[in-house]
């Protein structure tokens, strides 16, 4: 048997790689990401001052940092039994939109577009951003990097940094907004939202008016029929701040619906002895390996989760779009690994439109901050994160000292996926030991659309994990041994 591995892979935030075993035939027999470091943020979180947690967790990484603060300022609502103030809510939830437009647009131009706009069989050195900017012009860059600006100085304004916020307490905020502050806010977002509409066409004139990409994103060798997720309004449409969780079939019937204190009740995690991280699945349906269907409890989060979970976006514009989405790829659900990226457009649509009408909503320079807080308990805090669905559960003791903590992340519940998806991507393309660059990078667009963070599914306490692999030939012999630390 003959392994080939991608490591390191890239174009993501943390670190992995990609193992892929031909048979003697050359052909695909499995393939693996494998995520080599130990996840410990939960356990040197105890023992700390509940009040701390949203200044500890968005340290976990530096591209979901809003998300990990505000999931963690709602656990402590929740902790403390209080409802935060209706600015407060409008606040953060507006501070969240600033964070889904810098980062939606940080991977879409950065991280995705090079495997579309260079081309996914051109040289490494030129699949970069450099690469795009050679192909559409610095004026396109220029945008790019103004409206990923844009999205930081919305967070910014809150929360006092544009990576590591320090807004968020229980019951409230610390810190309101002024009509100076409200008019830029407001002026940012109106340009954020041509911005995403001139993205939109970006991406309609580069992939879907290229028959060769269209044909990409709906081959075999990117479907995947799984369970989606996504918080919902009332009206079922998207919302990323709050809501409650809903999960879709296969077929795009609702599954369950439940809320965010319930998530036990229907998520569970599972371990694999050689990654770890660890794979999340529905309870009531049950793990049953990497397999999809509806016997399979594995289900995707993230934009394209989110899109499949839900009925239809909240703001008008994006609404449109997502209906022209479905229209274009056949109907809901989208079981496309490779429509993520549209997805996530209609999303950064959505974060801008979502953004103006906070920012002129009469009660956004409201002085009202925070409620009173009660006596330290259990609470759970969940949001929507860029990759998807983020769930933070503390247990506080009547001093308010961090007892547990489980951190359940969006990379988490996509792991499964990821590493179906390569390997059925793997399988499609990879024959007859027939294996070059362009076609292991067609491979790790297979994970890239997910755009992962293994710095918020793992984590190195130390700074050096111990390690042990194991190499087995063909016939499940064990041929060597490598281990470190």
């Amino acid at each position: 048997m003959k392994i080939v591995t991608i490591d390191p892979i890239t174009r993501l935030e943390g670190h992995g790689k990609i193992e892929i075993f031909l048979n003697e035939d050359g052909n695909v027999e499995n393939a693996y990401l494998q995520i080599p470091e130990l996840r410990g943020f939960e356990r040197f979180c105890e023992g700390r001052k509940a009040e701390d947690m949203p200044i500890i967790t968005p340290r976990i990484c530096g591209v979901c940092p809003v998300a990990h603060h505000l999931a963690s300022t709602k656990t402590l609502d929740a902790a403390y039994g209080v409802e935060p103030t209706e600015t407060a809510s409008k606040l953060r939830e507006l501070m969240n939109c600033g964070y889904f437009i810098y980062d939606h647009t940080l991977h879409f131009y950065f991280l995705a577009a090079p495997d579309f706009v260079v081309g996914p069989d051109a040289p490494p050195s030129e699949r970069n951003i450099f690469g795009v900017l050679k192909k559409v012009g610095l004026d396109v860059g220029r945008e790019v990097i103004k409206h990923r600006a844009y999205g930081q100085r919305i967070t910014e304004t809150f929360g006092g940094k544009a990576t590591h916020p320090t807004c968020g307490v229980p019951g409230g905020i610390s810190k309101g907004l002024n009509e100076e502050e409200r008019q830029s806010i407001e002026d940012m977002a109106r340009s954020s939202v041509e911005f995403a509409k001139f993205s939109l066409g970006f991406f309609n004139d580069v992939v879907l008016s290229n028959q060769d990409y269209v044909d990409l994103i709906l081959s075999d060798s990117y479907q995947l029929k799984t369970y989606n997720m996504g918080l919902v309004d009332d009206n079922n449409h998207v919302n990323f701040y709050g809501g409650d969780i809903r999960v879709t079939d296969q077929q795009g019937k609702e599954y369950v619906k439940f809320v965010e204190q319930d998530y036990l009740d229907h998520v569970c995690e599972h371990v694999e002895p050689w990654t770890y991280s660890k794979f999340t699945y529905l309870k009531d349906v049950g793990w049953d390996g990497f397999t999809d269907g509806p016997r399979s409890g594995v289900f995707r989060v993230g934009p394209l989760g989110r899109l499949n979970a839900a009925d239809g976006m909240a703001t008008p514009q994006a609404a449109e779009e997502y209906k022209r989405m479905y229209k274009t790829l056949g109907g809901r659900p989208i079981q496309s690994t490779l429509a993520f990226h549209w997805a996530r457009l209609v999303e950064l649509l959505y974060a801008a439109e979502r953004a103006v009408e906070l920012a002129t909503d009469p009660g956004i320079t409201g002085t009202d901050l925070r409620n009173p807080v009660g006596e330290p308990g259990e609470g759970v805090g969940v949001v929507e994160a860029a990759r998807g669905t983020l769930i933070h559960h503390y247990k506080l003791d009547q001093e308010g000292i961090i007892k547990k903590v489980n951190l359940v992340v969006a990379t988490t519940m996509n792991y499964a996926d990821i590493c179906m998806s390569i390997r059925d991507a793997a399988k499609g393309l990879i024959k007859n030991n027939n294996v070059n660059e362009g076609l292991l990078n067609m491979v790790e667009m297979a994970f890239r659309a997910y755009d992962p963070c293994f710095g918020c599914s793992t984590h190195t306490l130390p700074g050096k994990a111990p390690l042990k692999v194991n190499i087995y030939d063909d016939k499940k012999r064990l041929v060597e041994t490598v281990q470190r630390g």
